[in-house]
């Protein structure tokens, strides 16, 4: 009779599972990878001999304004990083530190605006900046993200849990509001903002509705609109000077993961044991 350890089993078929899924993900990757460094006759077919190429990249460099749309979205996605980091670090030390009347309403108005979605305050934003004469510039993209609910509520339960002794000791010291802000709260809080900055990063890399709506030139399109633009029917689709075009756009996030995923995964495991 042969006894299975369920145990072993159990983690056997999540050891599978994880792979499958893994692969699942990798595959729209490693299609792209395969047709951008491919002749356009072997985007639909494997050839293992097939000859590699790299003119569907110079192709989809020359064919687009694409440092225009990289150079945008470098500035559109550190204009909103540095005014969140700010905004929010003030915003929750206030909330966590600070008393003053109507602190904890403030807060959970604060915390409704988690419930609204952020697509449905698109029409409202696009009448405000029409009246901001701020339609198609690259500040229009970033002012409805400029402050973050969520950003607030996550710095905020950070620094509760940074002991209070640690504060009173700076105060004697004679260190201000801002300079125990900047000398106590910040520092240990490091590893929250590296976590709160990656997904930060990402998602506003990668936004792509309220850019299209609020561009309407080359100057200001990130990479995402300018991509969508690139692969429309208009341009004649060659799917592999539009996954070249897709690679070019997603590097800088897959080049940073892979030189920096040690720091990604411990960043975001610190902020959750916290």
């Amino acid at each position: 009779m042969i006894v299975v350890d369920q145990h072993w089993f159990g983690r056997a078929l999540e050891t599978v599972g994880a792979w499958m899924l893994g692969i699942l993900w990798l595959l729209p990757l490693l299609y792209a990878v395969w047709t951008a460094f491919h002749p356009a006759a072997y985007a639909t077919r494997f050839d293992l001999f097939a000859p590699l190429t790299l003119d569907n990249l110079t192709a989809a460099w020359r064919a687009a304004p694409f440092s225009r749309y990289l150079l945008n979205t470098v500035m559109l996605v550190t204009l909103i990083l540095a005014a969140q980091f700010v905004l929010c670090t003030m915003a929750a030390f206030a909330f966590a530190r600070l008393s003053f009347p109507g602190r904890d309403l403030l807060f959970g108005v604060v915390l409704l605006q988690l419930m609204v979605m952020p697509d449905v305050l698109l029409v409202e934003n696009y009448r405000t900046l029409v009246q901001l004469h701020l339609v198609d510039t690259i500040l229009a993209i970033a002012l409805p993200y400029l402050g973050s609910a969520f950003g607030i509520f996550l710095l905020r339960q950070t620094f509760m849990t940074i002991p209070q002794q640690l504060d009173d000791a700076a105060r004697m010291e004679g260190c201000g509001l801002l300079a125990r802000l900047w000398r106590v709260y910040v520092p240990l809080a490091k590893p929250t903002y590296i976590a709160y900055g990656l997904v930060l990063v990402s998602y506003h890399w990668n936004n792509f509705l309220w850019p299209l709506i609020i561009t309407n030139s080359v100057t200001t399109r990130p990479l995402t609109v300018g991509l969508s633009v690139f692969a429309t029917t208009d341009q004649g689709i060659d799917w592999s000077i539009v996954t070249a075009a897709t690679l070019m756009t997603s590097a800088p996030l897959l080049v940073a993961f892979l030189l920096f995923q040690r720091q990604f995964v411990q960043s975001f495991m610190r902020a959750g044991i916290r």
